[in-house]
């Protein structure tokens, strides 16, 4: 897909989070059974619970760490808590999912109070096993900083979601 399609690119994911990437490793997200699409919406009773995740790959000697955050804390017309930190599991073994990783930071659901939040979910593969550890808070994380942090390059995967406070109306521009 052209960049200029791209609805990591379009949903300014790409810029606001990460750096342009390849996708390498197929990554599913699921909540309630529905799969998440790029840009869909969800309200926060619909994402309470923490989400089904699969992994691909072919190399069971892999392992990736799966990154949660939302870039728009507290607003998306003020996001001084960016990125705020959701959740953050290590160690997932390809093929598999987040029940097989280690939760380092536990699975927060999201409660955006103002306007239209983007929750993005990134996928990246570990140099080895435990070699990432947990931030010692949630908000301003910047996934940039600690993919370098901890060696893990670009990310092999992404995919996002909109979310609201359960009586808000409208819907993201793209």
């Amino acid at each position: 897909m052209p960049r200029d399609r791209d609805s990591l690119v379009v949903g300014r994911v790409v810029g606001d989070v990460l750096e342009p990437f390849t996708r390498s490793i197929s990554l599913r997200v699921a909540y309630g059974g529905r799969d998440i699409t790029n840009g869909c919406d969800y309200r926060p009773s619909h994402v309470a619970n923490q989400p089904r995740v699969e992994v691909g790959g072919h190399d069971l000697r892999t392992f990736y760490t799966l990154v949660m955050v939302d870039p728009d804390a507290p607003s998306p017309s003020n996001p001084s808590l960016r990125e705020y930190l959701h959740w953050l599991v290590t160690d997932i073994p390809a093929t598999t999912g987040v029940d097989f990783g280690h939760e380092i930071v536990c699975y927060e659901s999201p409660q955006p109070s103002m306007g239209i939040h983007r929750f993005v979910f990134v996928l990246f593969q570990q140099l080895g096993r435990q070699t990432v550890y947990a931030p010692g808070w949630r908000q301003n994380f910047n996934t940039r900083d600690f993919a370098e942090l901890y060696n893990l390059g670009s990310p092999v995967a992404a995919v996002y979601f909109n979310c609201q406070r359960e009586t808000g109306t409208g819907g993201r521009r793209r």
